[in-house]
């Protein structure tokens, strides 16, 4: 049986669209612009640290931002990825990690606490600025819109028509009252159901 409504797969596409964010991942240094609305006022306010952790869930993606804040005070803030709200994102530098998590630095206190800053070739450096130039130059992708399958029921099959005769000289009128058929014949299983 088909699927009438939203499947799993399109569930996951929903909202999904390019920002043109930089890509970025866990270990990397960001700086994430928020649009906040204090009354009647709107303003832009920034949060710079480290990416903790991502995590990957379409539509919902989110990514966690560690900074530390006054008094060597830790912060920990959570992104949804595609919310309007965030403004932009900027990279700062690539961090230097063997985890796909790093929760561990929450235990971590002082230097200890910091992402050792992962230092690049004149090479690599040159692709990246190449990359991050490109994926600002495309153009967004298409929002995807789930598909409604309808379920069709066969309809009798007609007869072919003898190889001798080209097809513009097959009988066309045959096929419509077969359809016409088949509703009256829908319409009378509808009737005694009721």
């Amino acid at each position: 049986m088909k699927a009438k409504g939203l499947t799993k797969e399109t569930i996951m596409n929903l909202g999904v669209y390019n920002r043109k964010f930089p890509k970025f991942k866990v270990g990397d240094t960001i700086n994430v612009s928020l649009r906040i609305k204090e009354g009647s006022k709107e303003r832009i306010q920034h949060f710079e640290g480290d990416v903790i952790a991502m995590h990957q869930n379409g539509g919902s993606t989110t990514f966690t931002v560690r900074k530390i804040a006054a008094n060597a005070i830790s912060v920990e803030r959570i992104f949804p990825l595609y919310s309007p709200k965030i403004e932009s994102i900027k990279f700062i530098r690539t961090g230097k990690v063997r985890r796909a998590k790093l929760y561990y630095m929450r235990k971590l206190i002082g230097k200890r606490a910091r992402v050792q800053e992962r230092v690049l070739t004149r090479e690599q450096k040159e692709r990246k600025a190449r990359e991050i130039e490109e994926l600002t130059k495309e153009e967004p992708a298409p929002v995807i819109e789930p598909v409604v399958e309808e379920i069709k029921e066969a309809a009798p099959t007609v007869e072919a028509a003898p190889a001798e005769e080209s097809p513009a000289e097959a009988p066309v009128e045959e096929v419509a009252p077969a359809k016409e058929e088949t509703a009256e014949a829908q319409e009378a299983e509808k009737k005694t159901e009721e």
